[in-house]
This record gives C-alpha cells, sequence and structure tokens, in this order.
C-alpha cells in the first residue's frame, strides 16, 4: 500500500479524442505491430536459414531489424494498453524505462549503420583483405560496441532524471521520449553536459563517419570500372536510404520535444506517429525489396515453402 501511494504517475497527454476512437486506434496500431512483427521476423529468419546470408553485411541488418522490433516493443504494446484505458497514464519509472530502451535502441541504428559502412568500405576498396578484416571477431566486437554505448549514455541520463524533482506530471506525448525532461522542475547540469555529450557521441560522431565512408566508397568506384559502380550501388543504396530514415526520426524527435507548449496537439501528434509507423515498416521494405539476395531468397521463401526444410532448394 505505501509503495502505491509513493508511486508517481504520469499523464500521457498527447492522445485526442481516445474515448471517441479507442476501437478504431486500437484496430489500426494492433494491425500495424503484426505487420512490422512478421515483415521484419521473416527476414531475420530467412537470414537465419541460409547460410550464403551469413555474411557480415547480413548479420547487421538482421540486428537492425532486431532493433525495429525491440524498439516497436517498447512503444507498441503500451499505446495498445492506452488505447482501451479511460486514463492514459504510467508510473515515472515505466517512463524512464521506455525513455531508455527508445533512445538505446535509437542511438543504437547509427552506429550498426556505421559498422555496415565500414563493411562495404572494406568489400568494395579492400576485396582481397576483406577475410581478414571482418572476420567474426571483428562483427562481433562491432555489434557489442553498437548496443553497449548507447546503453551506457542513455543510463546516466535516466539514472538523472529519475533523481530530478518534479513540478509537471502531464506529458505532452504519446509515449515517453525526450519530453520527459519537460516534467523535471530544473534540469540538472549533468543531464545537460552528458545529453550534449550523448548527442555527439551517438548521432554527430556516426554520421559523419558514415558520410566520409560512403564518400570514399562512391569517388573510387567512380575511378573504378562499370562492374564495381553497380556494386557499390546496389549495396550501399539501400543502407544510405535507412540512413535517411533514422536521420529523419531522430529530427522529428528533436522538434517534437522544442516545440513552444501552444504548439497545436494535432500537429504534434501526427510528428510524433511519424516516429511511431515509419520507421519500423521502413527498414524491412528497404532491405526486402532492395538488397539482390535476400530479395531473392524472400521469393523463394514464400513461392516454395519446402524451403523451410530444404534450404538448397532451386526454383
Amino acid at each position: 500500500m505505501d509503495e502505491e501511494l509513493n508511486t508517481t504517475y504520469v499523464t500521457l497527454d498527447g492522445y485526442i479524442e481516445v474515448n471517441k476512437y479507442r476501437y478504431v486506434y486500437f484496430c489500426i496500431i494492433f494491425t500495424l505491430y503484426i505487420i512490422i512483427i512478421c515483415s521484419n521476423s521473416t527476414i531475420m529468419y530467412v537470414i537465419w536459414i541460409h547460410k550464403n546470408l551469413h555474411e557480415p553485411m547480413y548479420i547487421f541488418i538482421a540486428a537492425l531489424l532486431l532493433n525495429c522490433l525491440l524498439y516497436s516493443t517498447t512503444i507498441y504494446p503500451k499505446l495498445l494498453i492506452d488505447f482501451l484505458s479511460e486514463k492514459q497514464v504510467i508510473t515515472y519509472s515505466a517512463c524512464l524505462s521506455q525513455f531508455f530502451m527508445f533512445y538505446t535502441l535509437g542511438s543504437s541504428e547509427f552506429f550498426l549503420l556505421a559498422a555496415m559502412a565500414y563493411d562495404r568500405y572494406v568489400a568494395i576498396c579492400k576485396p582481397l583483405e576483406y577475410p581478414t578484416i571482418m572476420n567474426k571477431t571483428t562483427v562481433s566486437i562491432f555489434l557489442v560496441v553498437s548496443w553497449l554505448i548507447p546503453a551506457f549514455h542513455v543510463a546516466v541520463q535516466a539514472i538523472g532524471s529519475a533523481e530530478a524533482t518534479l513540478c509537471n506530471f502531464n506529458l505532452k506525448g504519446i509515449f515517453c521520449n525526450n519530453a520527459v525532461y519537460t516534467l523535471q522542475c530544473v534540469r540538472s547540469r549533468l543531464i545537460i553536459v552528458f545529453g550534449l555529450v550523448a548527442l555527439i557521441d551517438l548521432t554527430i560522431l556516426p554520421l559523419l563517419f558514415i558520410v566520409f565512408t560512403y564518400t570514399n566508397i562512391f569517388i573510387i568506384s567512380y575511378q573504378s570500372c562499370k562492374e564495381i559502380r553497380k556494386k557499390a550501388a546496389e549495396t550501399c543504396l539501400p543502407h544510405l536510404l535507412v540512413l535517411i530514415s533514422i536521420s529523419c526520426l531522430s529530427i522529428y524527435d528533436v522538434s517534437i520535444a522544442r516545440v513552444e507548449s501552444d504548439f497545436p496537439k494535432i500537429a504534434r501528434l501526427l510528428m510524433t506517429l511519424q516516429i511511431v509507423f515509419y520507421h519500423p515498416l521502413f527498414n524491412p521494405f528497404i532491405y526486402g525489396l532492395k538488397m539482390k539476395e535476400i530479395s531473392k531468397q524472400l521469393k523463394r521463401f514464400f513461392c516454395h515453402p519446402r524451403i523451410i526444410t530444404c534450404i538448397n532448394y532451386e526454383c
């Protein structure tokens, strides 16, 4: 009983006419969540069962799709519960947990895309050294770093926010992003300084590395034969499209948290929905259609169910 009395609840104030459209909202979100689970899981499964896809690039793609699944699971189940609830509330501790997962997974995408950029650079610019450089140990290190470094940075901010005093208990949003800072009476110096460090370490530096790497790839490809240019375009274009997608997501998120309090509620909701809907559906679509090998195996998978038990089956 004492624990219930001491629990701090935050009201999620970003919903519009939930009581009127709750079942419509629920059906839409539930359908999208199922599509996200099925599309991402299918490609991950195809990569897993086909040994010819057990290469660094496809392993990083599978990790990126796993990120999408975890990212969606951080947000969608709570949305579904809220649509069917009389009050859209969340405990402050659960809110910070959602905040931690949201930014850890979002930031890790930049690191995974940086690892994929380096992989493409070695494959195209140093093909003879590729097996030596991009071995299992290197791939494992990249994967661990991609998740641990963002987790550490975001954990510091989450712990700092947990110690903060709250003066506001209405969050202008439908889930806990960096708008949680608006709940605090005073934002501590630790959060401000480390927030800037996190922005540089988790977004700006990986982004600069990716741009620099792909610039080198395109310069070298342009000076090479037509076959090399074609290979670079086929394998790098999907990664660049996903990079643009996650960058837009980040801009949306920062914009939502920084807009004035009198910003139209419907506009704020629509901007938030871009984050919830767009990216988790975009990744499997891009990699499923634009990556030649994955697309080919997906066609086999759906056209010939026997491939589940006979991986080397030819159409």
